[in-house]
């Protein structure tokens, strides 16, 4: 029997619920038909003009992308503008997309939780929990299997995440110790001040600006407050990709999934 991509969609919604999206997010499917069979999924942290190439020259019926193409309003699809030309490109090819964003990041196996996971920490509870169900939510709060240090942690996170013209920017001493570990994959200033962020040790993130992360320098200095780790945003999601993948198999027997290895995160090469 053919699988559909009515079918995948009622796989998605059972893994990554859209209820679990925030009331600002625009997740579920993005342009195809339901009725079209799928074959192949490929998975990618973001819908741009190189990874749909990517989706299209593999064959894939399907993209998922963890960021939604339509965010934010779009008044125009035309192929002179980067988000025209992607939905183009996918519909001459025969690729839907889908999107699975924060609905994605709060379930058990979510973006923080997998990162969460692949930093060893332990006793895992979400920053922010889901409502109704506190086992799910943004972000992780746990511990390290052994105390360690700041610099240390920060090497441990390089070996893990995909290396990145940003790299892996650290506010505090290398030799400060670190136990407990608050982390948000993706942007997350603004739990900078949250509870569970000021008692852990480290608070690893990506996205930090300048005032925000001045401030929480600054106020930790006089009061309490983590050291900070931010990283790639495109890196600390990406993760996420082999692990919905697998999800993705084991529902969908006879569906092939692959994973996009190009880096779309933005910046290029850096200077120092």
């Amino acid at each position: 029997m053919n699988t559909t991509l009515a079918d995948v969609l009622g796989t998605v919604e059972s893994l990554w619920p859209e209820s679990g999206a925030e009331p600002w997010d625009a997740v579920g499917l993005l342009s195809g038909d339901p009725a079209a069979e799928v074959r192949r999924i490929h998975l990618a942290v973001d819908a741009v003009l190189d990874t749909v190439d990517e989706a299209v020259a593999g064959k894939a019926d399907l993209l998922i992308a963890h960021h939604p193409l339509l965010l934010r309003g779009v008044t125009t699809v035309a192929e002179t503008r980067y988000k025209g030309a992607v939905l183009a490109r996918l519909i001459r090819g025969g690729c839907a997309l889908l999107a699975a964003h924060t609905n994605a990041d709060i379930v058990a196996s979510g973006t923080s939780a997998v990162l969460a996971e692949r930093l060893g920490l332990a006793n895992l509870l979400p920053l922010v929990p889901a409502a109704g169900d506190p086992a799910t939510g943004i972000g992780r709060v746990g511990d390290l299997a052994e105390p360690t240090t700041l610099g240390r942690l920060a090497r441990a996170l390089a070996d893990v995440l995909p290396a990145t013209a940003q790299g892996i920017r650290v506010a505090g001493e290398y030799d400060r110790p670190v136990s407990r570990v608050a982390l948000c994959a993706g942007a997350g200033d603004a739990h900078l001040a949250h509870p569970e962020v000021l008692a852990a040790d480290v608070y690893l993130t990506s996205d930090l600006r300048h005032h925000p992360a001045s401030e929480a320098v600054e106020n930790a200095r006089v009061s309490r407050g983590p050291a900070l780790i931010d990283t790639s945003h495109w890196a600390s999601e990406w993760l996420w990709l082999d692990v919905a993948a697998a999800q993705l198999r084991d529902a969908l027997p006879g569906v092939e999934v692959t994973v996009s290895d190009l880096r779309t995160d933005p910046w290029t090469f850096a200077v120092v």
